[in-house]
């Protein structure tokens, strides 16, 4: 009867498997050294010994837990890693804990003598609770780690508030523009053509059959002062050329025009 034993591959390279390690495959002495167990400081590895080996943290058996905790410093001294100066200091504490134990103890004078690892337990159960609650606070939801935030963008219009406005203000800012606008207006100067000689035609128009004309009477005042004054030249004209006549009774009295005798209208 033949037994088939199954061999595990080495590894898996590129879906196949390797059985054997390869002859030429150099491996650096201190390629595979892992240390695994990391601590946060000397109290955090003397907790993790003392729950290791079930020791009483109250009864700390000082021998055998300082034999422990100079085995890991000494591996990691071996192993090259960074060593801090408070996990020598612990190591003292420790070494000087033990001795402390050793020495005899004096006679009973009645007060109670004080534990060497009084002050140790303390700080044991201190860092114990700290690292309680860490780890409790740690095993919360965290934002990031264990879920994420939605987020949604919302459109918001803004409301845009005016301000108010007081009527007094509007009020002067008006005057102001129509001030400014009077001061830039323009000015268009037109001429206008007016004949002398149509009022001349005119006044002798009027006059015919009539046998005076008050001389206030052949001026139009709504027509402006352009006509106003080509037709007081019309009429001096007239009287220049003998074809009117402007007479008057005496000083201050009204003045009169009128036709010369004999004449046509034109």
């Amino acid at each position: 009867m033949t037994v088939e034993i199954s061999v595990q591959p080495f590894a898996l390279v590129r879906g196949e498997p390797v059985l054997e390690v390869p002859g030429d495959l150099y491996i650096p002495p201190d390629a595979l050294r892992i240390f695994l167990d990391t601590f946060e400081g000397p109290l955090d590895l003397l907790l993790y010994l003392i729950r290791k080996h079930n020791l009483d943290v109250l009864d700390i058996p000082m021998s055998s837990l300082t034999r422990q905790y100079m085995d890991y410093v000494e591996a990691m001294r071996a192993n090259q890693l960074e060593l801090a100066a408070e996990y020598l200091l612990m190591a003292a504490l420790l070494i000087e804990i033990k001795s402390r134990m050793l020495l005899p103890r004096p006679v009973q004078t009645g007060a109670q003598e004080e534990d060497p690892r009084a002050e140790l337990v303390r700080r044991l159960l201190e860092y114990e609770r700290m690292k309680a609650a860490a780890q409790g606070i740690n095993e919360m939801q965290q934002v990031g780690r264990d879920f994420s935030l939605a987020q949604i963008w919302l459109d918001k219009e803004v409301e845009q508030r005016l301000p108010r406005v007081d009527p007094d203000d509007l009020r002067n800012a008006w005057l102001g523009l129509v001030a400014r606008a009077r001061v830039t207006r323009h000015h268009r100067i037109t001429r206008e053509q007016l004949s002398v000689r149509e009022h001349m035609s005119r006044i002798l128009r009027n006059l015919q059959n009539l046998r005076f004309v008050r001389f206030e009477d052949l001026f139009d005042a709504d027509v402006g002062v352009p006509v106003l004054v080509v037709t007081f030249l019309a009429i001096l004209e007239l009287a220049r050329e003998t074809l009117v006549q402007v007479t008057q009774q005496g000083a201050f009295s009204p003045i009169y025009v009128k036709l010369n005798h004999g004449l046509a209208a034109v």
